[in-house]
């Protein structure tokens, strides 16, 4: 028989997804079909306490089980489904035929995206796709990671769409949209509370009209990355690139002798060739690019050349990471505000975006970095640099805390991103050693957890030890969102134990001088550490710390 299985709306993400792997487990040892849509199954399972009121289910066999019983008896939960299970009626039919209910077969559209392209633009896209088709809607979700666009929405499935969800950290363009009704949220809220932020999507969608460059149009969610930390986000998704290929050229130039780039003689002159690259280019613009994508968040396409030229002159100037955020944001409302200001005729308003707006636009920007600006900035940048460099043992200890402690507090959400973007910042000012402590720490939640999964295996069930398998890679390869599944469904004593072992091994990395250029990569960059066993061993030291902390602590059979 097929069988479709399905959670009541009010249960848990990790609770839900561990009732589902039991019983499906349970259905197929019985030679049953486990089937992702409603259309195609004989009979649908909801585990909960509230039947859902879906007109995909009408005429269906349909039975409602008991949570906690479905997981410790997935068995006894299954005969008793398919001895009991009657016909399904929705509450109100009449309402699958009203455009604004929830409960109609929908064609839903989404968009996810994140700062570092990676781990929840992916993971959101999931949630989202696994959330609409368990409530019978039609679902595309196009996925902005940082090797583009994928699963691209068509023009015909645009305008076919009751609903366009965009689950985005960083500014996206959504042009193709326009006219449709939008709802915006975060990656984050977007994976750990899809019914909510559907039901909100439902409620609160605004028709995308595309004239805002600071909203794009559409009604912002309250849970809506935005504002400063918003623009700051799309900065650091588009320098990310430049600084880890530059990173990983300047330390393969360093194998071949820590001065070797220096002599052209060496291995036919590649050292100095890779260093030229990565130091000389792949640096020299990641902040000009860190500018120039911040004001593009801000001002839209006019913004985007303003904000280059202000970053390379914080650049040339020596004013770093700080004189780029300023580039950036005064780059990006500089021009916005000209924008606004500026009334062309309509036979004249093409010369406003290509010849008006970045003259001027330039020009003020720029005249303010090379006179006001950069001059503070560079001596506040070099200050700051000899500290860190110089800094006692103490003080790196403490900074090692602070960074380490941050990057596990909420596994890739605002607070992770912040430790994470001050220390890809001080890359440019050659201060190593902040980023070597954030990719440390960033590893140390998921490697935990699966230690965690080993050391107290009696603690965990089946479907959690595989999970702790998952994470464990994930791990190694610093995507601290691994440890997500666990946070989700013991949030504070996986986030406590975390954060106690990435603050020593923050500290342990600080301590010790280790330095990293690259600034991603996890186990595959570890070779290219300035003291690649001390900085496994920190790494080994703070995961185990988190792991034997969270299986003392948790509680046998919790979820």
């Amino acid at each position: 028989m097929n069988i479709f299985l399905t959670p009541s709306h009010n249960l848990g993400k990790a609770k839900a997804y561990l009732i589902q792997q039991t019983l499906g487990v349970a259905l197929k040892q019985r030679g049953h079909q486990l089937v992702d849509s409603a259309d195609t199954a004989e009979l649908i399972l909801v585990y909960g306490d509230s039947l859902p009121n879906n007109a995909a289910f009408n005429g269906k066999k349909l039975y409602l089980a008991d949570a906690a019983r479905a997981f410790d008896a997935p068995e006894a939960t299954l005969e008793e489904a398919l001895s009991k299970a009657t016909d399904y009626i929705a509450a109100g039919a009449a309402a699958t035929e009203d455009p604004a209910s929830t409960t109609a077969v929908k064609n839903i559209l989404a968009v996810t995206a994140c700062p570092t392209g990676v781990a929840h633009t992916f993971m959101s896209a999931e949630a989202i796709t696994e959330y609409a088709k368990r409530q019978g809607w039609n679902i595309k979700v196009e996925t902005r990671g940082q090797v583009g666009a994928k699963n691209v929405i068509s023009p015909e499935e645009v305008a076919a769409a009751d609903l366009v969800f965009v689950a985005a950290d960083i500014d996206v363009d959504l042009n193709k949209f326009k006219g449709k009704p939008m709802y915006r949220t975060s990656t984050g809220l977007a994976l750990k509370k899809t019914a909510q932020e559907f039901d909100k999507a439902f409620a609160q969608a605004k028709v995308y009209s595309g004239e805002d460059a600071n909203d794009n149009g559409a009604e912002s969610a309250p849970g809506e990355q935005k504002g400063l930390y918003k623009h700051l986000m799309t900065g650091v998704s588009h320098m990310l690139p430049l600084v880890v290929a530059g990173g990983l050229l300047i330390a393969i130039s360093f194998m071949f002798g820590i001065e070797a780039f220096k002599d052209e003689t060496i291995a036919g002159g590649l050292p100095k060739a890779l260093m030229d690259i990565g130091g000389g280019v792949a640096f020299h613009l990641m902040i000009a690019v860190f500018a120039g994508y911040v004001a593009f968040s801000i001002a839209d396409r006019p913004g985007l050349a303003v904000g280059l030229i202000g970053g390379m002159l914080a650049t040339t100037a020596g004013a770093g990471i700080l004189g780029g955020i300023i580039a950036g944001f005064l780059a990006g409302y500089v021009v916005k505000w000209l924008n606004d200001m500026i009334v062309l005729p309509a036979s004249l308003a093409s010369l406003k975006p290509i010849l008006i707006l970045p003259l001027f636009g330039a020009a003020i920007v720029g005249l303010a970095m090379i006179y006001l600006i950069n001059p503070p900035v560079a001596q506040i940048m070099a200050s700051l640099s000899a500290w860190l460099q110089s800094m006692g043992e103490v003080n790196a200890i403490i900074l090692g805390v602070i960074i380490g402690a941050m990057m596990c507090t909420d596994m890739g959400g605002p607070v992770n991103k912040a430790a994470y973007a001050f220390s890809v910042g001080l890359i440019a000012s050659n201060v190593y050693t902040p980023m070597a402590a954030a990719m440390a720490a960033g590893m140390v939640p998921p490697l935990g957890m699966a230690i965690a999964t080993w050391l107290a295996r009696a603690k965990f069930n089946s479907n959690q030890r595989d999970a702790g398998k998952a994470s464990f890679a994930l791990g190694l390869c610093f995507i601290s969102e691994g440890a997500l599944p666990f946070v989700a469904a013991d949030p504070v004593r996986v986030i406590v134990s975390s954060i106690i072992g990435g603050a020593i091994t923050g500290a342990i990395s600080m301590s010790f001088g280790i330095m990293l250029r690259p600034p991603h990569g996890g186990l595959f960059v570890i070779p290219l550490v300035s003291q690649p066993l001390m900085y496994l061993a920190a790494i080994a030291i703070g995961s185990v710390v988190t792991g034997v902390i969270y299986a003392l602590i948790k509680p046998k059979n919790g979820a």
